[in-house]
């Protein structure tokens, strides 16, 4: 098992990440993903929860291993377990369509359609 350094959880947009960080620059923390902790809300995230937009976006999670500048305030340090980043996005996609499930609204049923098409593309099993 690789051993880490400064592993932090990071918000970047709707998505939660546990990653490494590796710089820092103007308030923003540059973070190499090694983890999902929550998938990222699909649609307009200028207008949440509303499926009548010009464009509803299918939102990925970040892969394992890509960086993203991350802004400061949204990081904390992280001493938990690192699960295996395929195991955590199956759990982060998974515990999102449960969750739309229960919510019975056109934003949720268009959300869960980009979720089963992001399920097929991540090729989780």
């Amino acid at each position: 098992m690789t051993e880490y350094k400064n592993l932090v959880l990071a918000s970047y947009k709707t998505g939660q990440y546990i990653g490494e960080a590796e710089d820092e620059r103007n308030q923003m923390i540059l973070v190499k993903v090694l983890a999902v902790i929550t998938h990222p809300w699909q649609g307009d995230l200028h207008n949440p929860k509303n499926a009548d937009v010009p464009f509803f976006q299918e939102r990925r999670a970040l892969s394992e291993g890509e960086r993203a500048w991350m802004p400061v305030h949204t990081i904390k340090e992280y001493d938990g377990i690192l699960p295996l980043y395929k195991d955590s996005l199956k759990k982060a996609l998974y515990d999102y369509i449960e969750k739309l499930k229960e919510e019975n609204s056109e934003w949720a049923e268009r959300s869960l359609q980009c979720l089963y098409q992001l399920e097929k593309d991540y090729k989780l099993d």
